[in-house]
């Protein structure tokens, strides 16, 4: 497995501080518990409660199936995340950066920043929801004073990670417990719970809120984040301590994913044993189920223990989007700006659409925005998973520890189901606003419909780029190795028929120099050049245009130069497809040595240039040399 080397550690100032080589039993597993804990809050921040109880409120328990399933998928893709930190010490962003040019790699960054701005919308709306279900204070004021918990992760951090993971594991366990208490009190439906796992949609509604559900649960941001988590742990050294922590890291995957699942499910059961039940079908607003709680369960108990879930979501949920930022711009960018600076900016960009919605359409919009925030979210997975699949299959980058085929399908089929719901979505939504817009939709057709094509097109682009470097990769390996032969150098190399293709650009002079370099005034030289305007492709050596003499004059000119310096030279025009007539006329000179120009064309240019090089020397029997400046 090669040796990967990048300009900065994965958050740099945690990366190994957390000693796991040395325990063993209980206490190694102690040692590893935390990342996933960390990550397991973006499960359960206040996007996925607006989510939860608008599914749960509309549609009963109809919808939990799209929990367990959103669950599983969150449990394979961090386990995949995890693996992808532990085994190359690179986060996803630091992986992308090395697979992909620094264009794609812009445009990631910034799908991930938008994916971020939209998970901290919805933490800065929970916060602020809390604030007022809790002590009466205004939308506004809340979402305003969210700006100062920028500081909190700067004071939890000066005291270690360790202590960041608690801190997080016991507001974990503040929303766990004040949930428990709330299905209790709610005495759920069980049979109707469990018809709720059999996957059902009961109209396109219900699409757009399962949409949320797997945005709000399967993040992008968690997948930067957890990728880069893990590396605060020391394991030891080789590949029976690789293989260790990545055992005790599905566990801890497992048990916090679980957990916040446990959450998610207990929102939206509440939701169904309440509004749903009660016929409140139109209950998405947070603040409207702390209202209803308390009088449909007959205690204040329960509004006061969701406000205090709210405030602790929304709390702990703001520390993991501020790692995940840093992670995302240092990994992308190689960019790292002061962290307060940092969360800053996030929190501000977050703000400013929530102050607007609040002073536009007033609070009672807020539950339609962090609902919105999260199908936001789903939309930017399929930038995340992609090259996470990607970096975990490939077996030149991972060894031994590549994924194995049917984890690799089981990945690509959540990949599959997320593009795919997300594609329909997008349809579904722009042909909507394009009917709403009338006589006004050319604005849509020139802004929100090429901005789509833009992400359909890198999304091709990341998926395909890899699997035709890998397949060239496995092509080239299939080569059979020879073994050393004797060399004879008793003879001299020589060339007598020299065939030197020509474009009539600056790299023709480095080309006629090569060839020459080659044969001296002893060989014979035949300078070639392929016509490819489209009289040449229809009408061949008939045609008569324009470029056809141009080009015939520019061969002459060659020609008369070279001989006037004591040089044997023909010339020969082609017509048509190069890649058919160069070798065409090379056989027919009979030339034992064939000189090309290149110019250095990758991927794009390829495609719209073609390969001309490299198909020539395939079709031709003898030496080929290529010039490249």
């Amino acid at each position: 497995m090669e040796t990967e080397t990048i300009q900065r550690k994965s958050l740099s100032e945690v990366h190994g501080s957390i000693d796991a080589s040395q325990r063993k039993g209980w206490r190694k597993m102690l040692a590893f518990i935390g990342p996933a804990y960390l990550v397991s809050v973006g499960y359960m921040d206040p996007g996925n409660w607006a989510t939860d109880i608008a599914g749960g409120s509309r549609f009963g328990y109809s919808l939990l199936w799209v929990l367990l399933m959103s669950n599983l998928m969150a449990l394979l893709l961090q386990s995949l995340s995890a693996r992808l930190g532990i085994v190359r010490q690179l986060d996803l962003a630091q992986a992308s950066r090395s697979a992909y040019s620094r264009p794609v790699n812009f445009c990631l960054w910034i799908l991930a920043e938008i994916a971020i701005a939209a998970c901290d919308l919805a933490e800065v709306l929970g916060m602020a929801i809390g604030l007022q279900l809790l002590f009466g204070l205004p939308l506004i004021w809340g979402v305003s004073l969210t700006v100062l918990d920028t500081l909190l992760l700067l004071v939890l951090q000066s005291y270690g990670m360790r202590r960041i993971e608690t801190f997080i594991i016991a507001l974990v366990a503040i929303i766990g417990g004040a949930f428990l208490i709330e299905m209790i009190l709610a005495k759920p439906s069980l049979p109707e719970m469990a018809r709720g796992f059999v996957p059902s949609l009961p109209n396109d509604e219900a699409l757009y809120i399962a949409i949320g559900i797997i945005g709000a649960t399967v993040m992008p941001h968690n997948l930067y984040l957890h990728s880069s988590l893990v590396q605060t742990r020391r394991y030891s050294p080789g590949e029976s301590g690789i293989w260790s922590a990545i055992k005790y890291n599905f566990i801890d995957s497992a048990i916090a994913l679980n957990a916040a699942f446990f959450v998610n499910a207990a929102i939206l059961v509440l939701a169904a044993a309440t509004f749903f039940k009660a016929g409140l079908n139109d209950v998405e607003q947070i603040q409207d189920a702390y209202k209803f709680l308390s009088p449909m369960l007959g205690t204040h108990w329960a509004s006061l223990l969701f406000g205090i879930a709210l405030v602790a979501a929304g709390q702990s949920s703001t520390i993991t989007g501020t790692l995940a930022g840093q992670i995302v711009m240092e990994g992308y960018l190689n960019l790292r700006i002061a962290p307060w600076m940092r969360r800053l900016i996030t929190r501000l960009i977050a703000i400013v659409p929530a102050l607007l919605v609040i002073i536009i359409y007033g609070e009672q919009e807020t539950g339609a925005l962090l609902i919105f925030s999260q199908v936001v979210l789903s939309l930017q997975l399929g930038f995340a998973i992609i090259p996470l699949i990607h970096f975990n299959s490939d077996k030149t980058k991972m060894g031994i520890f590549v994924i194995k085929p049917w984890v690799k399908v089981a990945a690509w089929i959540i990949a599959f189901i997320i593009v795919g719901l997300n594609v329909k979505l997008v349809i579904s939504e722009i042909t909507d606003w394009l009917i709403v817009a009338g006589n006004n939709a050319w604005i849509i057709w020139l802004t929100a419909i090429p901005i789509c094509v833009g992400a359909a097109g890198l999304l091709i682009y990341i998926t395909i780029k890899p699997l035709i470097e890998r397949r060239a990769a496995e092509r080239d390996a299939r080569i059979p190795h020879g073994h050393a032969v004797t060399l004879d150098m008793t003879h001299d190399l020589t060339y007598n028929r020299i065939a030197v293709t020509l474009d009539f650009s600056d790299i023709d002079n480095h080309t006629v120099r090569s060839a020459v370099a080659q044969g001296g005034k002893q060989a014979r030289y035949l300078l070639l050049h392929v016509v490819e305007t489209a009289g040449a492709m229809v009408y061949g050596s008939h045609i008569a245009d324009h470029e056809s003499h141009r080009d015939v004059a520019s061969l002459e000119n060659y020609r008369d130069q070279l001989r006037a310096q004591g040089y044997t030279v023909d010339i020969k025009i082609g017509y048509g497809n190069p890649r058919r007539c160069i070798p065409e006329m090379v056989l027919e000179f009979q030339a034992d040595l064939l000189v090309m120009g290149a110019h250095g064309h990758k991927f794009f240019k390829d495609l719209v240039f073609g390969t001309t090089v490299d198909t020539v020397r395939h079709r031709v029997n003898v030496p080929v040399l290529i010039v490249r400046v």
